[in-house]
């Protein structure tokens, strides 16, 4: 029986992985199965997805001149 839940698992992943590459999300296979494993543990979605969000998303550009204050010079 552990073998049919194994088997389980891996198509509910192949199929969330097939629905993300339609979303065109961006994530990989493991970085899905391991916010699945978030999920099934009880962790909020909408504030996980908010952190995805923000952790995919490209580094906005500062001011160069508020930057050069913390940056240490010779």
């Amino acid at each position: 029986m552990k073998a049919a839940g194994g088997q389980n698992a891996k198509d509910t992943l192949d199929l969330a992985f097939q629905i993300s590459n339609v979303l065109d999300t961006g994530l990989d296979r493991h970085t899905l199965s391991l916010l699945i494993a978030l999920l099934d543990r009880g962790i909020n979605p909408e504030p996980l997805s908010a952190l995805i969000r923000e952790l995919s998303s490209p580094p906005t550009q500062s001011d160069p001149s508020s930057n050069s204050s913390s940056v240490a010079k010779p």
